[in-house]
């Protein structure tokens, strides 16, 4: 058995996205879209253990947390080659991880094929502006693309609350805050109640979990500050419905005006396996104009799909057009397009089936 670091530099010298650690089963790498052992003996549970134990010696952290509650996540640098983001955790008794590659420098937006509509949220100042998608889907670069386009261009005060940090960002025009939960902080909640007296010009939520994340985060873009965050849905009217939904009955009516003052864009995406073995990401651009502000606050959701579809002229895009222009470029097949659609039936009719 290799160790840990000698897996760590393969997985990047051959741009895999992930790195597993699972007893029971050989160390493996997620690499355009598959998994694929790195080599041919399993791991017995003292073998994967002692793995993970290395990447807590290589963070500096304890590894209590994880033998403890059972999982843990935390992020660690390797100098000269990579950062990475670690989720430890225990399973059928032994310590597993999967751990997630990320570059040291940020990624240019344009390389990322991340549509310049979407850039433009680093022009906005307040409001809410919340980037979903599934697990894996690119979220997370496409956030640290728009905190770095705004921290070049404009004299802010940036706060990230990451659970764990993944994209250092150094300070040039604007200040930038990193906060790290467990390291940092002890919440989602807590960090943000304090940002709100720290001078923030821009939030950086790493996820809204729960209600009371939710609903301080809506507070805050209440009152002056841009705040971003992303949520695990897929499409502008899932997650507004999410949203809704996590609030008990009594209050879904106030969150629904509420909401509809606050939120300024969904931005949702996924990625999507290329014809040449790589990935391309899929957006679907819902800005919150008087109609969509309208059906938010009336409880009409479901009439939202509509109006993206007639709003190309303001910037809007649905998820399956976007799609489809992908498969029309010959990047994606028409197998991917009808898989990853909203509405594969009407998909299915657009490829000419």
């Amino acid at each position: 058995m290799e160790s840990v670091l000698t897996y760590l530099r393969q997985a990047v010298n051959e741009n895999a996205s992930d790195l597993f650690i699972v007893a029971g089963k050989a160390v493996a790498m997620k690499r355009e879209g598959g998994i694929v052992s790195i080599q041919d003996d399993w791991l017995r549970p003292d073998d994967a253990e002692s793995l993970v134990r290395e990447l807590y010696g290589m963070a500096h952290r304890p590894i209590e947390r994880c033998m403890s509650i059972g999982d843990d996540d935390f992020s660690l640098s390797v100098g000269g080659l990579a950062r990475f983001r670690v989720n430890a955790y225990r399973q059928r008794g032994s310590l597993s991880a999967v751990i997630r590659v990320v570059s040291f420098g940020i990624p240019n937006w344009r390389d990322m094929d991340i549509p310049e509509e979407v850039m433009k949220i680093a022009n906005m100042t307040r409001g809410m502006v919340l980037v979903t998608g599934p697990a894996g889907g690119g979220k997370s670069t496409t956030l640290a693309c728009i905190v770095d386009a705004v921290n070049r261009t404009r004299d802010a005060h940036i706060i990230t609350i990451e659970d764990p940090i993944e994209y250092l960002h150094r300070n040039d025009k604007s200040i930038i805050s990193q906060r790290e939960l467990a390291m940092d902080t002890a919440s989602y909640v807590t960090a943000l109640r304090a940002s709100l007296r720290q001078a923030p010009d821009v939030i950086l939520l790493g996820e809204m979990r729960d209600l009371e994340t939710i609903q301080t985060a809506m507070t805050a873009a209440e009152t002056g500050h841009l705040v971003i965050s992303t949520l695990h849905t897929v499409g502008a009217v899932n997650t507004i419905d999410r949203i809704i939904d996590v609030f008990p009955p009594t209050q879904q009516q106030q969150v629904r005006i509420q909401l509809a003052q606050v939120l300024k864009t969904v931005i949702s995406q996924q990625l999507l396996p290329t014809t040449d073995g790589l990935l391309v990401p899929a957006f679907e651009i819902m800005h919150l104009n008087n109609a969509v502000r309208s059906m938010v606050r009336d409880s009409r959701i479901h009439q939202i799909d509509s109006v993206i579809q007639t709003s190309m002229a303001e910037g809007m895009i649905g998820m399956d057009e976007s799609i489809l222009r992908l498969h029309k470029a010959g990047r994606i097949t028409s197998e991917t397009a009808l898989r990853c659609a909203m509405n594969p039936d009407q998909m299915q009719k657009k490829l000419g089936r």
